[in-house]
């Protein structure tokens, strides 16, 4: 079956981590919002389908799947379908869950990400609540990034299975999410993470075992990976990087 990734085209996004588990499986599927609207795609077509009052389950926001007749939306929902479809879970119903857990813990520390540049509303510009951003940044870097990092450096130490990954002994979706946060951390808070890391070994070793997989380091190099930029979740202003 070959899917559809309904998201914006210009960032990365929460639509990267889907793209990352399909790129790793050589998944055959289409960014509709990239291509061409001559072609019926393009980001009308995602306002069409959000729009489509026919659709029984619509999505609130994009990133959001269609794989057949379903429409699924929700990052961690998306990954939690795909990944025993892509080989990217354990078989067994406990590490399987594991993984999702795993993945609803990565999405609440991306939610802290975005509020480092926007901590009072979306609707504003990051200039307009600037004070605030500096504020909430001190406050992330200094106090929740290590919490975060802390955490699952120990699930990684934790691995019964003695493995450098954070399920089992091979790599699942969430390695391939905890990969794009810390690569997009180093984008947004590179001081910070020059200074952190070096407490988190087992991170920095699973973010370079996912980088030189054969696939996704194909993928890295493509024009189909976007660059990181400003207008996605990781945003890069010095002034936040203290």
């Amino acid at each position: 079956m070959v899917v559809e990734l309904y998201y914006w085209p210009e960032i990365q996004g929460r639509g990267e981590f889907i793209r990352l588990a399909l790129e790793e499986a050589g998944a055959d599927y289409v960014d509709v919002a990239r291509r061409s609207e001559r072609s019926g795609m393009g980001t009308a077509a995602m306002f069409r389908l959000m729009e489509d009052e026919a659709v029984q389950c619509p999505p609130f926001a994009p990133p959001f799947l269609k794989a057949g007749d379903q429409i699924i939306a929700q990052t961690a929902n998306i990954l939690l379908f795909l990944g025993p479809r892509l080989g990217l879970v354990p078989d067994d119903d406990a590490g399987w869950l594991w993984v999702h857990q795993l993945q609803l813990t990565i999405a609440d520390m991306l939610v802290e990400v975005h509020d480092t540049h926007h901590p009072i509303g979306a609707n504003l510009y990051y200039e307009e609540q600037k004070l605030e951003a500096l504020r909430r940044a001190a406050a992330f870097t200094g106090s929740r990034l290590p919490k975060f990092l802390g955490y699952f450096e120990s699930v990684l130490a934790r691995n019964p299975a003695g493995s450098a990954w954070l399920v089992g002994d091979a790599p699942t979706y969430a390695d391939l999410s905890m990969f794009q946060m810390i690569a997009g951390l180093r984008y947004a808070f590179p001081r910070n993470m020059q200074r952190l890391e070096p407490d988190y070994p087992f991170l920095v070793t699973l973010h370079d075992r996912v980088a030189a997989r054969k696939r996704i380091k194909a993928y890295l190099k493509s024009k189909r990976r976007i660059p990181f930029n400003n207008d996605g979740i990781f945003r890069q202003y010095k002034e936040l990087d203290t």
